[in-house]
């Protein structure tokens, strides 16, 4: 580590252990309101209603003063909120309140006699607007209760690109923010979790235990590291303060044979709480396949949380978060992976014999358990400090098939097993202070994570490293040794004569009697953050200023100082919020196999097998990045609300993703670096007249710069230029539309609409004889410029949607190797003109698609009180489009959008 870095860490430390900053604080995710009811006697008044509500994310709550007048709503999340208090005979009050930080925010409110009102509305369009330089999207557990969600096994992910600008939606729950392969971080009630929490990944925290979320797509501010591109603030639900238990029961059957079940119960007291939840899942397409017909995709998935608060003192208090999720699923094969062909025997000598060896049975399960406590003391009224622990261990099982010969595959060489665990344990504090104009946060994360790697393989194809070719060059099965081959009329293919042969790998080929190769990586990556901020808030200006450090200590060593800064204006009479924001970030390689791709290509056995790059073994560095944003906020009225920003990040060792073979075993990458230039914009309608909407909507380009730095296996475009990774997209948007009919038996009816122009599908054939930035080639067919396809089996073809002069592929049916370029068309993908095609300016796309999504459910069908019973009809790609996520991904391989799906769900609420 540089002496520089070395000399900033250490007064950072020094700063933030200083007397006036003794105790910390950690990243605590919710705050307070409480307050007392007066006459204007000054003698209190019992039983008044008091409700709060965020008219853009629609969050609301409501509670009744005590004997003495006292009112508390625990648990907010940070947001500024429109506070109304009204009490039979007293003129009715509303005032604005902003909870920002952990800081108990304590409004004492004074009623005069007069007429009541029990309306709760938006007094003018500034309730609209949140003077934050920070771009934020709040989402409140009112509306992921009735927006359709495509995934059934990744809820949470659905909820965040449906509703958050600057999101590209991927296969298996996966969403890119901002242009970057999945650089996200959840903050879970202040416990920072920045490995990847996609199914194929980790298990999810169930959606059924969040209150509420706020994606971050600015520039983070000081108290966030690692994955920053999207940061997820969770607030999870409480029973704080439930004096009656609070209760749900639903379940729900849909299309695929999905069944889901789920119970939660809240109960509590003045001081203590406790909610738990209990829910599972059973469907015959847990994953995205990559065929549109689903088979061979089979999975479950069982969660279960409960959260414990217990308030020890009027200034003393615990909260407890417990989870533990379990899924099992198996991995979809293609038409490809049926009825596989492979040696049964004589692998050794002249002549193989081949059968069918049966179906690919690839399968995976993944254990995950959380526990997280925190402990808050409210030191005064201007501060309160929270230190918390945490630990959470991810366990990953991928089983092959039973046969490993039944392993193979068009772009699959081997038979693999894996059992990884990553296990992430830390501490996290921090102080926070109000004083004057000042809003002081200072605070420190150590996190410990250890990483355990088991792989055990074998190759499966009897071709891929054969001692003999044919006097073409073509690989042939059998034979053990190059001195074989001469006897048989063959071509020796060792490398002393320039052929490919690999001795290394003799032993482990399935095909030619050999056994398993047992591999093993691990290390523990040590990471310590400590960072300090402040927000000031001078008349119609905000600031927030921060420096935070980061030391990460892994398979290398790198250490960090990284100022953020942001300035936002409300212009009071246009009813406008100006803002600009910088952030310096350290961005941190990926855990998920980093040892296995840091390492793999300097292992002999495994270097051939995960194609690695020529020259590229070098171990994944750390990166840096600078962000910049400037957006605005807008309110029209008091009914209409706008929210945009252009980004602009620059990333030195920029991440990606690949993978090994066709197995869901994905591994870190790093490129030189990345420019993501692009927009986000969101527009909102809270409430009128019982319609409420939003629009979501982004351009974002992600551009990658080779070389690629280190990692094992990637495909890149032409030397040194630059190319579109595969979450590029040009643009998207999501519409969704909510109404609640009239009337005492009238349901609530939603709406969405998503349109997707596309993601970047790099490995489709075209033509381009004359580019420079272009793997195209240049084939030609009886002098014509020609598509070469014959690297592509039928069923690939199939996928994509390929024909040549008007005649499809099927899965058993082949296009004509050669098709003149001229007649090469694909109904799911755009296939750039013959001569123009760029990897950087015009990629080939997955062609654009528009999903449409639609709900109609009532809450209260029976009009109880106390009990209520709920019905909901959800239609998920009502019109059954028939489209691509992606086609070949360097990540993820082909995946399909969801078909038509229709869910029934009933619910019991108490």
């Amino acid at each position: 580590m540089r002496t520089s870095t070395r000399g900033i860490l250490f007064c950072l430390l020094a700063f933030l252990v200083s007397p006036a900053f003794s105790p910390l604080h950690a990243q605590a995710n919710s705050g307070s309101i409480s307050g007392t009811v007066t006459d204007p006697s000054g003698a209190v008044i019992p039983g008044a209603s008091v409700s709060i509500q965020n008219p853009v994310s629609a969050y609301s709550r409501t509670t009744t003063t005590d004997t003495t007048g006292h009112f508390h709503f625990p648990n907010l999340p940070f947001n500024p909120y429109h506070l109304t208090v009204t009490k039979d005979g007293f003129a009715s009050i509303a005032t604005d309140v902003d909870v920002n930080s952990v800081l108990p925010v304590t409004p004492n409110i004074h009623m005069k006699v007069g007429a009541a009102s029990t309306s709760v509305t938006v007094e003018a369009a500034s309730d609209l607007l949140e003077n934050d330089p920070t771009a934020h999207t709040d989402v409140d557990r009112g509306l992921f209760d009735k927006l359709p969600l495509e995934s059934a096994s990744s809820t949470l992910s659905s909820l965040v690109t449906l509703a958050s600008p600057g999101v590209a939606a991927d296969s298996n729950g996966l969403f890119h923010g901002l242009g970057d392969h999945a650089s996200n971080s959840f903050s879970v009630d202040g416990q920072p979790i920045t490995d990847q929490q996609s199914k194929v990944f980790s298990n999810q925290l169930p959606s059924n235990s969040v209150q509420s979320l706020e994606v971050i797509q600015g520039a983070p501010p000081a108290e966030y590291g690692g994955k920053t591109s999207l940061v997820i603030n969770v607030t999870t639900r409480s029973g704080m303060g439930m004096t009656k238990p609070v209760g749900n029961i639903t379940t729900s059957y849909s299309s695929f044979g999905t069944a889901t079940g789920s119970v939660d119960l809240g109960y509590g007291g003045q001081t203590w709480g406790n909610f738990f939840e209990i829910d599972g899942l059973n469907t015959g397409r847990f994953l995205d396949p990559p065929e549109f017909s689903v088979f061979h995709a089979k999975g479950n998935e069982q969660n279960v949380f409960d959260r414990v608060d217990y308030q020890f003192t009027a200034a003393d208090s615990i909260h407890t978060n417990f989870n533990y999720s379990r899924s099992w699923f198996q991995n979809p094969n293609t038409y490809d992976q049926l009825n596989v062909m492979n040696v049964v025997s004589g692998g050794t000598g002249p002549s193989p014999v081949f059968d069918n060896v049966g179906d690919a049975d690839q399968r995976s399960k993944i254990g995950t358990y959380n526990i997280a406590p925190t402990y808050t003391r409210i030191i005064n009224t201007n501060s309160v400090l929270n230190v918390g622990g945490f630990v959470r261990r991810d366990g990953y099982n991928y089983y092959p098939s039973n046969n490993p010969l039944a392993d193979l595959g068009p772009i699959q060489n081997e038979s693999i097993s894996q059992y990884r665990t990553l296990l992430n344990a830390g501490a996290h504090a921090e102080l926070t202070l109000h004083k004057g104009i000042n809003d002081i946060k200072a605070g420190a994360v150590y996190q410990q994570t250890f990483l355990r790697e088991h792989d055990n393989l074998g190759l499966v194809n009897a071709t891929f490293n054969s001692p003999c070719v044919d006097a073409s060059g073509n690989s042939q099965p059998g034979f053990t040794d190059p001195g074989q081959c001469a006897a048989a009329g063959l071509v020796s293919n060792d490398p002393s004569v320039g052929g490919s042969f690999n001795p290394v790998l003799l032993p482990f080929d399935f095909t030619r009697g050999g056994s398993i190769y047992a591999y093993f990586g691990h290390t523990d990556v040590k990471e310590l953050a400590l960072y300090i901020e402040d927000q000031i808030k001078a008349g119609n200006w905000v600031f927030n200023l921060g420096m935070r450090g980061d030391i990460y200590n892994g398979l290398t060593d790198t250490g960090q100082a990284e100022p953020r800064v942001g300035i936002s204006y409300n212009i009071k009479p246009s009813n406008t919020v100006l803002r600009i924001s910088y952030a310096r970030t350290l961005e941190t390689p990926f855990n998920e196999n980093l040892v296995l791709s840091s390492e793999g290509c300097l292992n002999n056995v495994i270097n051939p097998l995960l194609a690695c790059t020529p020259g590229v073994t070098g171990t994944l560095q750390p990166g840096f990045r600078n962000e910049f944003h400037a957006g605005l906020q807008q309110a029209f009225g008091k009914n209409i609300v706008v929210s945009g920003d252009y980004i602009w990040k620059y990333t030195h060792n920029a991440f990606d993703f690949s993978i090994f073979g066709n197995t869901p075993i994905f591994f870190p990458i790093d490129w030189h670096n990345s420019k993501i230039p692009g927009f986000t914009l969101r527009a909102d309608v809270p409430n009128y007249h019982r319609f409420s909407a939003f629009v979501v909507m982004s351009s974002v380009a992600a551009r990658f710069f080779p070389p690629q730095a280190a990692g094992a296996g990637a495909t890149v475009g032409a030397p040194g230029l630059p190319f579109r990774i595969d979450h590029d997209e040009k643009f998207n948007q999501t519409t969704h539309v909510q109404y609640q009919v009239p009337g005492r038996l009238a349901p609530w009816i939603g709406f969405n609409w998503r349109y997707d122009s596309g993601l970047v599908a790099g490995a489709t054939p075209c033509y381009n004889a004359i580019g420079a930035n272009t793997l195209c080639g240049s084939t030609t067919l009886n002098g014509q410029p020609a598509v070469d396809l014959s690297g592509l089996t039928a069923d690939q073809e199939f996928q994509a949607g390929f024909a040549c002069n008007g005649v499809r592929a099927t899965p058993s049916t082949a296009l004509p190797a050669t098709c003149l370029a001229s007649q090469f068309t694909s109904s799911l993908i755009s296939i750039p003109a013959p001569n123009t095609e760029d990897d950087d300016r015009n990629p080939p796309r997955i062609a654009p698609r528009s999903l449409f999504d639609a709900s109609i459910g009532d809450d209260n069908l029976f009009h109880g009180d106390k009990r209520k019973w709920s019905l909901r009809l959800t239609a998920v790609n009502f019109t059954n489009k028939y489209a691509l996520y992606n086609f070949l991904s360097t990540f993820s391989g082909t995946h399909y959008v969801t078909p038509r799906a229709l869910t029934a769900e009933i619910g019991f609420h108490f």
